[in-house]
């Protein structure tokens, strides 16, 4: 079975399009949970080990007080 160029063409731009989907998935989601405080809250009940990957990705970046703020609410 010998693949041609056209079907390894199609296979990557298959892949690349799945790639930037995941790229600007992730992006959307950043965005909500930086913005919405009930987005966060939402999150906390759904899928809270998103929720802390985000805590962890802002105060790696250095911005403090955003979980504190969270759990006052």
């Amino acid at each position: 079975m010998a693949c041609t160029m056209e079907t390894v063409a199609k296979i990557f731009k298959g892949v690349l399009v799945v790639e930037l989907l995941g790229v600007f998935g992730a992006y959307f989601l950043f965005y909500q949970m930086n913005t919405s405080q009930d987005f966060r809250q939402t999150m906390s009940k759904k899928f809270p080990f998103i929720l802390e990957v985000y805590y962890k990705s802002i105060e790696q970046s250095g911005m403090y007080g955003v979980r504190k703020q969270d759990q006052e609410k």
